[in-house]
């Protein structure tokens, strides 16, 4: 089966789930980027609850394509490592993976969607999930298995993505809370994350 999806920082749990599902994961970077989305912004669980981590960007211009979109400054990769190791630092798998996902926070990326893809692939091979992954060439308004629309904030996840609970730091402080990235399963669940997105 083959998905479209968006171009996304650190996806959800749902993002994950459907990708492990799929064969071929088509990530869209030619529609016109727009504010408040998951392309530049995740969610973690931290000591304070759920914390949005948004990449800043250079304010696009009206119609500015995703692929185009220049990431802003340097100082967001400490401060989000920082904000990862405070939400996951008593997390089982944080010193597991570390070495995996720390360089991302260290090397520069000119892109969000050269950053967002090699983490994409970085995450789903983490978790388990073997697809391939491309971006598309055009953008196309009639798509079969498209979930482009899972990036906006506001987008019902379809109830066949929605994962079961499972183990989270603050689970005791917050309860179980849902829709986070798929890094907050990946950090809480290690190898077993794979049979939540089954």
């Amino acid at each position: 089966m083959s998905v479209t999806i968006s171009s996304t920082y650190l996806g959800s749990t749902a993002l994950y789930k459907l990708m492990a599902g799929a064969d071929d994961v088509l990530i869209e970077v030619n529609d016109h980027y727009s504010r408040q989305t998951f392309r530049n912004r995740c969610l973690i669980l931290g000591p304070n609850g759920v914390e949005a981590l948004t990449i800043p960007v250079i304010k696009p211009q009206e119609k500015t394509l995703v692929q185009d979109i220049i990431i802003d400054g340097t100082e967001w990769r400490t401060q989000h490592w920082r904000a990862i190791e405070a939400a996951y630092n008593s997390s089982p798998f944080l010193e597991f993976y570390a070495d995996d996902l720390l360089p991302f926070y260290t090397k520069q990326y000119r892109f969000l969607v050269d950053f967002n893809f090699e983490l994409q692939q970085r995450l789903a091979q983490l978790l388990g999930i073997k697809c391939n992954f491309s971006f598309t060439n055009t953008f196309n308004h009639d798509v079969i298995n498209d979930y482009r629309g899972l990036v906006e904030k506001k987008s019902a996840v379809p109830a066949e993505l929605a994962i079961k609970p499972y183990y989270q730091v603050f689970r005791e402080k917050f309860g179980f809370t849902p829709g986070l990235s798929a890094l907050d399963l990946l950090l809480n669940e290690g190898p077993e994350a794979v049979l939540f997105l089954q």
